[in-house]
């Protein structure tokens, strides 16, 4: 039987107008449980906005990893986390997978036709990431980076011929409100809420994310 979790602030995570992004990164750490950890920054440099990496053709400034420790640098604890920022509180929020979730990356496009074919069926998924690149980034349980490709293959298709990619341990994604240069900022496609909270199996998202792939090759 699932647990019955009481309605509280946790479903308004993404009601982040004016929201800062140290108190973002402690909501996430805090109430959605997801480790969180500090990536790089926007600095403006004669007006233009670039990468606190000082790479002029950084391919994601002001969202990547600051450090190359930064694997053991995330942490689940919202106390941890507010220092974190409070040290550079224009730091990026970046989550890493394989721990509370992994993700499911599929272009924006077929993103958005598998969430309608997902309504049709009656499937519900996860939170779900709209990013400046384009790029969808859907949040399933665990141990989907090892299952999907299987799953693909199960779907008759082969892994490589649809541009779709699961990340899990050793990997990370960009968390709203974080943003990439002047390209924007990330976005909720589909807001963790009390009916979210609860992720999908990759099992149960592969299929529509796999049809509405081949049908954008």
């Amino acid at each position: 039987m699932e647990e019955t979790i009481p309605e509280t602030e946790a479903a308004q995570i993404p009601e982040q107008r004016g929201e800062s992004l140290l108190e973002t990164a402690v909501r996430y750490a805090g109430e959605r449980h997801w480790d969180v950890f500090p990536g790089t920054w926007l600095e403006a440099v004669d007006g233009v906005q670039r990468c606190s990496c000082g790479d002029p053709a950084c391919e994601a400034p002001g969202a990547h990893p600051a450090r190359a420790d930064w694997a053991t640098r995330a942490t689940g604890s919202a106390t941890v986390a507010r220092r974190m920022w409070q040290k550079q509180p224009a730091a990026s929020i970046l989550l890493p997978t394989g721990r509370t979730f992994d993700a499911v990356r599929v272009p924006e496009t077929a993103g958005f036709h598998a969430l309608a074919r997902m309504e049709r069926m009656e499937v519900t998924p996860g939170p779900v990431t709209l990013a400046p690149d384009r790029r969808m980034y859907f949040f399933v349980l665990p141990g989907a980076a090892a299952k999907v490709p299987d799953l693909v293959r199960a779907l008759g298709w082969a892994p490589a011929s649809l541009d779709l990619a699961a990340l899990g341990e050793g990997a990370y994604v960009a968390a709203p409100p974080t943003r990439f240069g002047s390209r924007g900022a990330v976005q909720w496609a589909c807001r963790p809420t009390q009916a979210n909270r609860w992720l999908p199996d990759a099992e149960e998202l592969v299929p529509p994310l796999a049809y509405a792939c081949g049908r954008d090759r």
